[in-house]
């Protein structure tokens, strides 16, 4: 029998990035640190073994026993709106940049021997690290994401819009978590399985 690919999913949120993965291909751990949202992703995956982990640290002590490594870290702090005056939704209050981002590249890039991609927001200040720009998304990888560049994330449109696009039903969570939020904040699942796609096109020419 084919060996499944061992993922790990950090900063796992919903799993919008997992949502299209190929379940028989591979075998996922996702890390989330918010025990109601990580109830949610295993609602939608529970084939999947989720943890309810700090993922950095995870990432640190655990990242040998994978083939591919997806991370999200939280985007806040880098968020062009984080600059903006007058916004009006308090995400604009002036806080040092997380550097945690930053960690996880550098080290994923000198000590992981498999497929790895770090993904965040485009940010307000000049990266430190030149990433790739696709779909509105920064991306750091080991391999090459290709193909049409341009898409609208629709973080700004209605409900309906964001659900459609994110294909996600969170409506009986509504007590529990910000809908909205969580919406605009996962990752598109069509961008996920194309960046998957990306990866492991590189991993069978690897292979040959």
């Amino acid at each position: 029998m084919k060996r499944k690919i061992k993922v790990l999913n950090l900063y796992a949120g919903i799993g919008g990035n997992r949502k299209l993965w190929p379940d028989d291909e591979v075998e996922v751990t996702a890390v989330e640190n918010v025990p109601e949202i990580a109830e949610i992703y295993n609602k939608f995956f529970p084939q999947d073994n989720i943890l309810v982990r700090d993922a950095h640290e995870y990432l640190l002590k655990h990242y040998s026993e994978y083939d591919f490594i997806w991370s999200s870290p939280p985007c806040p702090t880098h968020s062009k709106i984080r600059n903006e005056a007058g916004v009006g939704c308090g995400q604009n209050k002036v806080i040092y940049p997380d550097m945690d981002l930053y960690q996880e590249i550098i080290f994923l890039k000198h000590f992981f021997k498999g497929l790895w991609v770090v993904e965040n927001v485009i940010s307000y200040y000049k990266p430190l690290i030149k990433p790739f720009i696709f779909r509105e998304h920064f991306f750091w990888s080991n391999f090459i994401i290709d193909g049409k560049k341009k898409a609208n994330r629709g973080h700004m449109e209605s409900m309906d819009y964001l659900r459609k696009l994110k294909g996600f039903d969170l409506s009986k969570y509504k007590k529990f978590i910000d809908e909205r939020k969580l919406l605009r904040n996962c990752t598109e699942p069509k961008l996920g399985l194309h960046v998957f796609n990306c990866a492991f096109k590189t991993r069978q020419e690897r292979l040959i």
